[in-house]
């Protein structure tokens, strides 16, 4: 049998596992893998400009296609770059498969050049990770770390390749099998546990669905929405799990949480049975812990053993997979009237409806409605701030709307290469990608990314001359001290303010791309008619708004649910 080296191996595997992209950024310990991948014609390359934006947009790619993300790095400073993206994907559940380079094995320990102990830096924050130390284990690990990222609770594995070992020869067989000792996921019901949760459920005069991420993640859209048209009980959904029922179901209450609908809020503090599909039950949606749903016995489906009861007890805990827990379920649910409850919820809206106060002017309520109107077909990729609150208030989904956003770690930075790993893997839809101004300077040199693979993303930024959310907690808890917030500062003896740094249109044409800046209400439809229309690169439209904007409703500081801060 003729040996082939580690690097010939780690080529094959990826055309084995499927992996028709790799987002990947070259080294010296990684050049020789680099060299290999340019010899092969099935796995396309994509190279950002900044480790960061690499792994966001795997990440991306991976959430929009439901396949596993993966990408190259090199060792050192190109490895502790991807840290951040590791901890995005591991707090949102994404499959991610990561390969950094590695010095030779006798220089590992020796302070040797961009040599970092990158397994110990992420172990916290990963699944899994590993360094090869033998070339005979390389495709088991290889075979192991796709197996690890896309099953059980998904999540990001990092496989640590030593320039030495990559470089031996050896066999030239990749597994066609898994078997991890210890590592068992189990996705199968517990049908007496799900019988008692759904007599419960049955017995309820108020009952509430809670979805959460893992019904988007394990794709049970479809199933949940037929027993919620099936059983009459109306939901309400995490940022994470926005979309996993249509935001147009007459049964959809609104997003729960710090910034959530004020009848979503009320309902879980209401209601006598909180049945959660997917959540980890964290201090964005339950507030004080203390006090969440006093009313109600909870609950609790979930794929990972370790978020149940994590920080809410709850009173029936089913392991299991979203989807299969679903199904199951439609098996045994019955109707039932819920009229006087929903009326309750009818009250609730009507008294505090979900809006933003009507202005003459551009406002964040305003730029989103108008991508609902002007989009059928969409993944819209957020960054973090303001913007993307208010995106999770007011944006429309359904089976052909998605929404991809940093929900568990917040990241900022995430939106633009977000868009580029998701437009890559669904070129047939087109892609928006909402940012703040703040934000959108973090992986702003993705333009070039965007321009050289001719990706038509529009690139919505809401420029308001601050890192706006935590200028809003400034303005209502701080006395308005706005420290290390003003990212357009007046100088002395200005009367106005200075000119926007950096002028966005006028950068994201020096790329090759272009853009256009939004000042007026009348121009909203304009440009998004006017992005449509570049097809071949992104487009990035700028919207002025007001400063003064903020988030409502908002949980106060250490408050519940029900002590929101209404305008």
């Amino acid at each position: 049998m003729r040996k082939i080296t580690g690097n010939k191996l780690l080529v094959k595997a990826l055309r084995e596992e499927g992996v028709d992209v790799l987002f990947g950024y070259p080294g010296a310990c990684t050049i020789d893998i680099s060299d290999e991948l340019y010899k092969q014609d099935y796995t396309k390359v994509i190279l950002p400009r900044h480790e960061q934006a690499l792994v966001h947009a795997a990440d991306a790619y991976a959430r929009a296609t439901g396949k596993v993300g993966v990408c190259l790095v090199t060792s050192g400073p190109g490895a502790t770059n991807l840290v951040t993206g590791i901890a995005t994907a591991n707090m949102d559940s994404v499959p991610l498969v990561c390969f950094t380079g590695q010095v030779a094995r006798n220089l590992i320990g020796n302070d040797a050049f961009q040599e970092v102990d990158i397994i110990g830096i992420t172990r916290t924050i990963c699944k899994y990770g590993v360094t090869v130390r033998n070339r005979e284990d390389l495709g088991r690990i290889i075979k192991e770390a796709f197996y690890i990222a896309r099953t059980g609770r998904p999540g990001p594995v990092v496989i640590d390749l030593p320039k030495d070992v990559m470089g031996e020869l050896g066999s030239p067989e990749y597994p066609e099998t898994v078997n991890i000792r210890g590592y068992k996921p189990s996705t199968g019901v517990h049908i007496g546990q799900l019988k008692r949760a759904i007599k419960m459920l049955h017995k309820a005069k108020r009952p509430l669905f809670l979805a959460g991420g893992g019904v988007n993640i394990s794709h049970a859209n479809e199933a949940f929405r037929k027993l919620v048209d099936i059983t009459q009980v109306p939901v309400v959904t995490t940022i994470m799990g926005k979309g996993a029922i249509p935001t147009d179901h007459p049964l959809f209450i609104g997003n729960m949480g710090m910034h959530g609908a004020y009848a979503s809020n009320m309902a879980v503090g209401h209601c006598d049975v909180l049945f959660s599909i997917g959540t980890r039950f964290n201090d964005r949606i339950t507030g004080k812990i203390h006090e969440f749903a006093p009313n109600a016995q909870i609950i609790h489906i979930d794929i990972d053993t370790a978020s149940i009861s994590r920080n809410i007890q709850v009173d029936i805990p089913i392991v299991a997979d979203a989807k299969e827990a679903i199904e199951r379920m439609l098996e045994y649910v019955e109707p039932s009237d819920r009229k006087s409850w929903l009326a309750d919820i009818q009250n609730w809206k009507e008294e505090y409806p979900l809006t933003m106060k009507e202005k003459p002017v551009v406002t964040p309520k305003k730029i989103i409605e108008a991508i609902n109107r002007q989009f059928d077909k969409a993944i819209v990729v957020t960054d973090v701030g303001q913007h993307q609150m208010w995106t999770t208030q007011f944006l429309e989904l359904n089976e052909n709307k998605k929404l991809l956003t940093s929900g568990g770690l917040g990241t900022m930075g995430y939106g633009f290469p977000g868009a580029i790993g998701a437009k890559i893997g669904c070129p047939d839809y087109s892609v928006i990608s909402i940012n703040g101004d703040g934000g959108f300077q973090m992986n702003i040199q993705e333009f070039a990314t965007a321009a050289i693979q001719k990706l038509p993303i529009i690139l919505c930024v809401f420029n308001n001359s601050y890192l706006g959310m935590v200028r809003q907690w400034q303005k209502l808890f701080y006395g308005k001290r706005y420290s290390m917030t003003e990212l357009n500062p007046m100088e002395e003896g200005m009367t106005v303010p200075p000119k926007y740094r950096p002028d966005f249109v006028e950068l994201a044409r020096s790329y090759g791309a272009d853009g256009m800046r939004v000042e007026k209400e009348e121009d909203i439809e304009k440009a998004f008619e006017e992005a449509k229309k570049h097809t071949d690169g992104p487009f990035l439209i700028e919207f002025i708004i007001d400063e003064e904007e903020l988030v409502y409703p908002m949980i106060k500081p250490g408050g519940t649910l029900e002590e929101m801060l209404l305008c």
